[in-house]
């Protein structure tokens, strides 16, 4: 049936078919994949570009080319695509590759495309490719096209469940979608496999009634009949910065959320933005909405950790049990060894961490194994009191002191090794690791390379984890400032925990402001371990902020250093796998 509107007045005309939309079938899909030598756009380059276009199904063409980074690609990221030096030696460089790229995709460069008529940009995970797109536009004079962009990532995520999928990596949907061309970390390869993925999720968009790239766009699933009815919920929530917490009708809470305009972000929980299964299945039970305001954003990102790991709310899934969290210590006898725990004691034991599960712990110690002699037996013994060695004092791997054959001086050496490596010196471990690396790669052995890689990079990460952890909990206080809007957000940090916030408005004496901010400020003790007085994820949240732009330190009461040849030296080594972020 035709579409009648009303134009003018009392007047009945037939709509056109613009006006219905763009239909999917007739729009220009450029399905693009890179390779880089790391995730960050700012400092890795880009050594391969993929691209497949596709109208209604059919394939119009492929772009594919190695690109020459003008850097050295990390053996790491070798061992994931297969990309060399040696590969990309003669390739071209981005400044003849990404003006191909750009006419092959029907962007030009001299303004911003017609969103509605020119090609759309798909990627799976679109932010990391078009990221590194629009970094290398700018670097090459060239100005970003802003064409339509659809993710197949969020999209999947909506259509696909995770009792189909268990995650929402490209392989694992490329699997389910029973997609020819498998994903293998080449370029061509995961846009030819991405096409597949967007063409399954067409075909279940279908039965949502999405038929139109306007629809595809603003495509969200349908409000429940719950977030309609309990939208009066946010009407009394303040517009400010702090912590919202949702309750049930015996006033247990369900969920804690932070913000900073606490009443926009309670009013988004009931409306189609809103896809999570969970947290629509936790609406159907709430019954109020308990608003905290806080001084500054950093008051209310700590106040929602110590919530929710106080009350533990059941549709929280981060943050509930910080004292679980796996630690690995060199522990403090006659042999130290090196243990997995979840305690982190006051025993003058060193100790990184923590990890996020017990098995990083494990690659950690692992690592540690690989380049230090320790024993790893949990026998107790001593020079009076000898046992018989293990098969790894046969196979090199330990100095056997156990029976005798390394002396009670010696072993104490590789233990100080240990310790030095955990706290002060990550390179002779990481020198060791990448040794192996290297030379299983030479071989050809790349699956044990490839667990080696996985070692170091959890070593490297609880390292750095515990150093800047350490360094900030031995601050007795430390008092610093962030211009913001309307004045100036101080914080009072003792031994790593938040005691003190606020927001100096202008015009404030800022030395009497500081000076009562201080004195009102909580008390804290100094501690054992890395993080004493606080959680971890308490402390990570007040480095982040201190890291960030404009922040001005006021006053510490004593030097806040991390080691010079410390494991955040080498943290670029953690980042070797960008699909792991995908889900």
């Amino acid at each position: 049936m035709a579409d009648q509107r009303l134009s003018p007045p009392g007047a009945l005309v037939q709509g056109t078919l613009d006006e219905l939309g763009t239909p999917l079938t007739h729009t220009t899909f450029v399905v693009v994949d890179l390779e880089t030598t790391g995730s960050r756009s700012d400092g890795a380059g880009i050594t391969e570009i993929g691209a497949v276009k596709v109208r209604g199904g059919e394939v119009l063409g492929e772009f594919g080319t190695l690109v020459d980074p003008r850097m050295p690609i990390p053996p790491h990221i070798t061992l994931l695509t297969g990309i060399t030096q040696a590969m990309v030696a003669t390739a071209p460089g981005l400044d003849a590759a990404l003006p191909a790229f750009l006419e092959f995709a029907g962007l030009h460069a001299e303004g911003p495309a017609e969103q509605d008529e020119g090609p759309v940009l798909v990627a799976h995970n679109a932010p990391f490719d078009i990221g590194f797109l629009k970094a290398a536009c700018a670097r090459h004079g060239h100005t970003w096209p802003a064409p339509t962009v659809v993710d197949t990532l969020p999209i999947a995520r909506r259509l696909v469940t995770r009792d189909e999928v268990r995650n929402h990596k490209l392989g694992t949907l490329a699997g389910f979608f029973g997609v020819p061309d498998l994903p293998t970390h080449r370029a061509l390869d995961d846009a030819r496999a991405t096409v597949g993925v967007l063409h399954g999720l067409l075909e279940r968009l279908g039965s949502h009634g999405v038929d139109t790239l306007e629809e595809l766009r603003s495509f969200r699933t349908p409000r429940t009949g719950a977030q309609r009815r309990k939208r009066h919920l946010a009407d009394d929530v303040p517009e400010a910065p702090g912590v919202y917490v949702f309750t049930d009708a015996k006033g247990d809470t369900l969920y804690v959320g932070k913000s900073s305009n606490l009443r926009r972000r309670v009013r988004s929980y009931f409306t189609a933005a809103e896809t999570r299964g969970r947290i629509r299945d936790m609406i159907a039970l709430v019954e109020g909405v308990i608003p905290i305001v806080c001084g500054t954003a950093l008051e209310a990102e700590v106040r929602e950790l110590r919530l929710i790991a106080e009350r533990k709310p059941p549709y929280n899934r981060r943050s509930r049990n910080p004292g679980r969290a796996a630690w690995l210590k060199l522990t403090r006898e006659a042999y130290p060894r090196l243990s997995v725990v979840r305690t982190v004691r006051d025993d003058d034991a060193p100790y990184i961490g923590p990890f996020r599960s017990s098995r990083e712990a494990e690659l950690a110690r692992e690592a540690l194994h690989q380049a230090i002699p320790l024993r790893q037996c949990t026998h107790r013994f001593s020079p009076a009191r000898p046992i018989s060695a293990c098969v790894l004092a046969q196979l090199g791997r330990c100095g056997a002191p156990c029976d005798g054959s390394e002396s009670p001086a010696r072993y104490a050496e590789h233990a100080a090794a240990a310790e030095a490596a955990m706290t002060t010196d990550a390179t002779p471990v990481v020198e060791a690791l990448s040794g192996h690396i290297t030379r299983l790669s030479v071989e050809l052995r790349y699956e044990e390379a490839a667990l080696h890689r996985d070692r170091r990079a959890a070593f490297v990460a609880g390292a750095a984890r515990a150093q800047r952890l350490a360094a900030l909990a031995a601050v007795p206080q430390l008092v610093a400032a962030q211009p913001t809007r309307p004045g100036w957000e101080v914080h009072v940090i003792r031994y790593g925990r938040l005691a003190g916030s606020g927001t100096m408005r202008p015009g404030s004496d800022p030395h009497a402001y500081v000076e009562a901010l201080v004195a009102a400020a909580e008390t804290v003790f100094p501690g054992p371990g890395p993080s004493p007085r606080a959680t971890p994820g308490e402390m990570e949240c007040v480095l982040r902020w201190l890291g960030s732009p404009g922040i001005r330190l006021i006053d510490t009461a004593a030097p806040w250093t991390c080691p010079v040849n410390g494991a955040e030296k080498h943290r670029e080594l953690t980042d070797w796998q960008r699909d792991s972020a995908y889900d």
